[in-house]
């Protein structure tokens, strides 16, 4: 599967280090190779959270049945 510069994106596991979880919104922001993706994920108000390369499996793509919500990020440990 292969993502374009600035597409929306969908985490598909939790990265708890980043405080981020399966179903994240995030922003493809760079590509490195064929697999690999530099993905910024941001808080409501717009600061980034986290800008973390990605292997394409840990991602997919935005469908017309998602739904997006808002959350509180948990305090990382």
């Amino acid at each position: 599967m292969k993502f374009k510069l600035l597409e929306t994106v969908v985490l598909t596991k939790d990265l708890k280090q980043y405080g981020l979880k399966r179903g994240d919104l995030g922003a493809i922001v760079e590509i490195y190779g064929s697999h690999n993706y530099e993905v910024e994920f941001v808080t409501a108000d717009g600061h980034t959270q986290a800008l973390v390369e990605l292997n394409e499996r840990d991602l997919r793509p935005v469908e017309s049945r998602d739904i997006v919500s808002v959350r509180s990020l948990q305090a990382t440990v």
